[in-house]
């Protein structure tokens, strides 16, 4: 039987210590948000009901529900995220698993970067001039859209090139030896052990997508539009804009309203980042190492 010594104690006093000052900063970390769900659940909660979520605004979007902008919004993240998850994914392939180190590569890191530090008013700009004029798409769905998959290319590069290069190279160098090429290493292996990192930078985007407002003023949503778009080429209400406009827009607005609309808001990307936590979830258990 050992006896703890003088500087065992003195480590494991640190140790509480440390755990303490950790868990401290997670609480202070988390406060702020149960804060803001306690405050919209109290000022907004009588608003949620089936009606809310299923009916079109009314009276000068002083009342009904929040139906066009809910659907409007699911259109632009999953646009979003059919134009830029591939991209993200294939540049993050190439970076990592092709690229020398050389005076291009260090340009595109570079772009990368300064791409994920540029205003999401910058880019509603560079929407509005790319895709609603010089491509002709037009204020639409799939202008705001592709201009939100620009913004976000960043997060989705990023979180590919960490998951992949967290596999194992000694997982690569197996294929090889078994005569393997590159891609059919990088397909068969590389990816499906990566998979699980990847939807991290798709979790992210989903979020930041959803609640962006600049970008999508420029390009494709619209003040008010009673009615669910037919195709990627129609204009549509969002929840983020919808929530701006009705918070200092539009006068005599019910006090709950903007809080109910907040809540949905929330509550979706929520529902989004919990469908896609369950799938990377699920295929961590399938990993083997």
């Amino acid at each position: 039987m050992f006896e703890a010594t003088d500087l065992n104690r003195r480590d494991a006093r640190t140790q509480r210590l440390v755990r303490a000052l950790f868990l401290l900063m997670t609480v202070l970390l988390a406060a702020p948000v149960l804060l803001i769900l306690g405050v919209l659940l109290v000022k907004g909660g009588t608003m949620l009901s089936w009606d809310f979520l299923f009916t079109e605004p009314t009276n000068g979007m002083t009342a009904g529900g929040v139906l066009p902008a809910l659907v409007g919004t699911v259109w632009l993240v999953a646009i979003a995220l059919l134009a830029s998850v591939p991209v993200g994914v294939a540049a993050a392939v190439y970076l990592s698993e092709y690229a020398p180190d050389n005076v291009l590569t260090r340009v595109i890191n570079l772009a990368i970067i300064n791409l994920a530090g540029v205003p999401s008013i910058v880019h509603a700009l560079f929407g509005l001039g790319a895709f609603v004029i010089f491509f002709g798409f037009g204020t639409s769905i799939l202008a705001a859209s592709l201009t939100l998959a620009i913004m976000t290319l960043p997060v989705v590069i990023v979180a590919t090139r960490e998951a992949l290069q967290a596999v194992p190279h000694a997982f690569r160098e197996a294929c090889w030896n078994m005569g393997a090429t590159r891609w059919q290493t990088i397909w068969r292996v590389v990816l499906p052990n990566a998979v699980s990192g990847i939807l991290t930078g798709v979790i992210l985007e989903v979020s930041r997508t959803a609640g962006e407002t600049a970008p999508i003023m420029f390009t494709g949503a619209a003040f008010f539009l009673p009615f669910l778009p037919a195709s990627v080429f129609d204009q549509t209400m969002a929840m983020s804009l919808h929530l701006f406009v009705i918070a200092t827009q539009v006068p005599d607005v019910p006090e709950a309203l903007p809080y109910g609309v907040a809540l949905v808001l929330i509550g979706m990307v929520l529902a989004m980042n919990a469908l896609s936590i369950g799938l990377r979830t699920w295929l961590r258990q399938k990993k083997k190492w």
